[in-house]
């Protein structure tokens, strides 16, 4: 891949934002949905590329055909793969550069309540999936039982946990495994952004939001994504000089230190464990979670010697955005669309049953476990369980565009004990294994508990917080 195909790729994606913000401009449903650009240009991308027009065009002029990847290349929709798993990086690093750090205290009890709820959905996937597969799956389709476990590797792992899987599906004797969870990962995504638009409509015509309100109240300006010409202010500070270095510059250089103590982190608690231990653990555990420690490590050395105020968190929180922004476009825009041929019909219920179970979440647990703001925070938990983390944040900038509510912030807190397990994390990666090892019911017994701690944990301790 060389340098001009990345920076080609780079402004197409560009492009497609424009074309995003000018749609969301021009069309009043867009408006009345919440659309944010990103999500519509990302959509826009995905059926102009190969997913969609590519295969219409297949169709009718052959796989040789220029048309087959559709308007965009492949060197374009390569770059653009990577992006999602990049920018997420930068999002959780930028969360506490700038702020007042927190306590134990509030990370306990912002974190808290999302991490119980997240946990729920989560350990819920394997329990819905596994009965599913035990009562119909293995006696009617003779799938093998550990297909059960798609739900959650396909919806909160994603593509990229399941393209990881490949040779594992295949040495556990079941090569289909692959297609089935790359068509769960694509489903999730698609319904988790187009289930988590509707749910956060919803919550806005039924004054469940906080952040969102007064629809019909809203000026044509505000609906449009526009700010009045009076409500303008003079933005991000300018805290260094243009001739010493550019502001925006420096502040990203603080943002890649983070992500970079992050890799350190991550890179010497892998080795440390491997020589102590000879386990491979930390191996299965993503970079962001480690860039939201290198964040606070940077905020801790900013509050402690930082005299001049040289970081200014609007600059940080601009550049939050564009990398959600690039985040949410890329993701969308690279989907896949492959069809399902053979298992359709298991593929199906599985992913029906995964999305009744994480909607059935939403509303019966969202609104008894999260002590505030419980739309805006489940909105985030629901979208990453159904479709991976990226679209848990898409979902709640949508919510939430002014970042107003504790929802990013719990999100976050939530990821140092959840993903090393669920969503890609240790667990998601060994659960087929495991259960083709020791048996469906085995691992049914151990996500039940799972799912029992975090009802208890989110209903009976957190709720009652609550209700106090």
């Amino acid at each position: 891949m060389s340098p001009e195909h990345i920076g080609f790729a780079l402004l197409i994606l560009g492009i497609f934002l424009l074309l995003g913000k000018w749609i969301r401009m021009r069309v009043e449903l867009m408006q009345n949905l919440f659309l944010p650009a990103s999500v519509i240009g990302g959509f826009l991308a995905l059926f102009l590329g190969p997913g969609v027009l590519g295969r219409i065009a297949g169709n009718f002029f052959g796989e040789d055909s220029f048309w087959i990847t559709g308007i965009l290349t492949e060197e374009i929709m390569e770059v653009w793969s990577s992006l999602p798993g990049l920018m997420i990086n930068i999002v959780f690093a930028t969360l506490f550069i700038g702020t007042v750090l927190p306590g134990l205290k509030r990370i306990w009890n912002v974190g808290g309540p999302q991490l119980a709820f997240g946990w729920s959905l989560g350990w819920g996937q394997y329990v819905i999936g596994l009965l599913l597969a035990l009562l119909v799956l293995v006696p009617f389709y003779d799938m093998p039982p550990f297909v059960g476990a798609l739900i959650e590797i396909g919806f909160e792992g994603g593509h990229g946990t399941a393209a990881g899987l490949q040779e594992t599906f295949a040495d556990l004797g079941f090569p289909e495994a692959y297609d089935l969870a790359v068509g769960m990962a694509t489903v999730g995504i698609l319904s988790g952004v187009i289930i988590g638009i509707i749910l956060i409509n919803w919550g806005v015509r039924r004054d469940k939001t906080k952040i969102i309100s007064n629809v019909k109240g809203m000026s044509a300006m505000k609906k449009a994504g526009i700010v009045e010409e009076e409500d303008r202010n003079s933005g991000p500070e300018k805290t260094v000089r243009s001739e010493s270095i550019e502001t925006l510059t420096f502040h990203f250089a603080i943002v890649g230190l983070a992500i970079f103590i992050g890799y350190l982190l991550l890179e010497g608690i892998t080795w440390l464990e491997a020589a102590l231990f000879g386990s491979d653990f930390m191996t299965y555990v993503p970079l962001f979670p480690l860039a939201m420690f290198g964040g606070l490590a940077v905020q801790f050395f900013v509050d402690k010697y930082d005299k001049h105020r040289l970081v200014d968190r609007q600059m940080i929180t601009s550049i939050q955005g564009f990398a959600l922004d690039i985040l949410i476009i890329s993701a969308i825009a690279t989907v896949s669309l492959a069809v399902l041929g053979e298992y359709l019909v298991p593929f199906l219920l599985l992913a029906l049953f995964g999305i009744l179970w994480n909607v059935f979440g939403f509303f019966v647990f969202g609104p008894k476990m999260l002590p505030d703001y419980w739309l805006e925070r489940a909105i985030g938990d629901f979208g990453q369980s159904t479709g991976v983390t990226a679209t848990g944040l898409m979902l709640i900038r949508v919510a939430d565009p002014e970042t107003e509510s504790p929802a990013l912030e719990g999100f976050g807190y939530k990821q140092l004990v959840f993903e090393p397990f669920l969503g890609g994390g240790l667990v998601t990666a060994l659960s087929a294994p495991l259960v083709f090892q020791f048996g469906p019911i085995p691992f049914l017994i151990f996500a039940s508990v799972m799912l029992l701690i975090g009802l208890l944990m989110g209903l009976l301790y957190f709720g009652r917080k609550k209700a106090e």
